[in-house]
């Protein structure tokens, strides 16, 4: 069965074990892995994935664009590719931005209000939204019980404000408050993915939320370098799922967003 990966992260070489340990360190996760495209493309093809959705953040403004150019050289350098932009509330040029993004190539943006230290319906992002609606999709990292910058409730009002625009729900819509999640985004259209997921849930659990939201609306993900794509892919396939859903989750509903 081929899989896409739509929750993947990496860095520059010289400095993705930096990088890699800064982040598991802010979720207090332990991680073997570098997140070098390189060892992204070996890990996830002995996973059995073949194609990689990569997903940046800028934690200050300043490093958007050369962050984005990186992605795009990637994106050049790796067939196997899908880059995802970022932006941050604090870009002055952000339509500019979002012009020069779109242009390269990159499939969608990225937003990661914990990290970023903006909410997700930030004012400031108003015009982020309005711009790329019905142009690129944003994927959003959704849920943290430390902050409440990404909480569910937050990304429903910004679905409802935003109508046109497809957005992704990060890690089942609420990181660590999954059920929050579920009653406010269940009767939205988003996407969601199920990264960093299946390690904090029974197995039943997942189903339960799959089920509940649908799996035309459900794309695999492995947070890579958090967590090894090998044991993503063989949690996911231990799930009691019809081949039907298991197919749309695993390829097909990526498929649909980005090509």
């Amino acid at each position: 069965m081929k899989i896409i990966d739509f929750h993947a992260h990496i860095y520059p070489d010289k400095i993705a074990d930096k990088a890699t340990h800064a982040t598991s360190g802010f979720y207090e996760i332990q991680t073997d892995l570098t997140g070098t495209a390189g060892q992204l493309i070996e890990k996830g093809t002995q996973a059995g994935i073949s194609e990689y959705v990569i997903l940046p953040v800028a934690t200050k403004a300043s490093q958007v664009h050369s962050i984005n150019e990186f992605v795009i050289e990637q994106t050049k350098l790796h067939s196997c590719f899908h880059g995802f932009g970022t932006i941050h509330a604090e870009t002055e040029n952000k339509e500019e931005e979002l012009e020069f993004l779109i242009r390269s190539g990159l499939k969608g943006l990225k937003l990661h209000p914990d990290t970023q230290g903006f909410n997700t319906d930030d004012e400031r992002l108003f015009p982020v939204y309005d711009y790329i609606a019905g142009k690129i999709p944003v994927l959003i990292h959704c849920g943290d019980p430390r902050y409440a910058y990404s909480r569910p409730e937050r990304l429903k009002k910004m679905i409802q404000m935003f109508p046109k625009l497809q957005v992704i729900a990060a890690h089942l819509g609420g990181w660590s408050m999954f059920d929050v999640a579920y009653e406010n985004l269940r009767d939205t259209d988003c996407y969601l993915d199920i990264s960093s997921c299946t390690m904090f849930l029974e197995r039943e659990q997942v189903k339960k939320y799959i089920n509940g939201y649908g799996a035309d609306r459900i794309l695999f993900g492995t947070d890579f370098p958090l967590w090894n794509p090998m044991t993503e892919v063989q949690t996911f396939m231990q799930l009691d799922l019809s081949e039907r859903d298991r197919e749309k989750i695993a390829y097909q509903n990526a498929q649909n967003i980005l090509y």
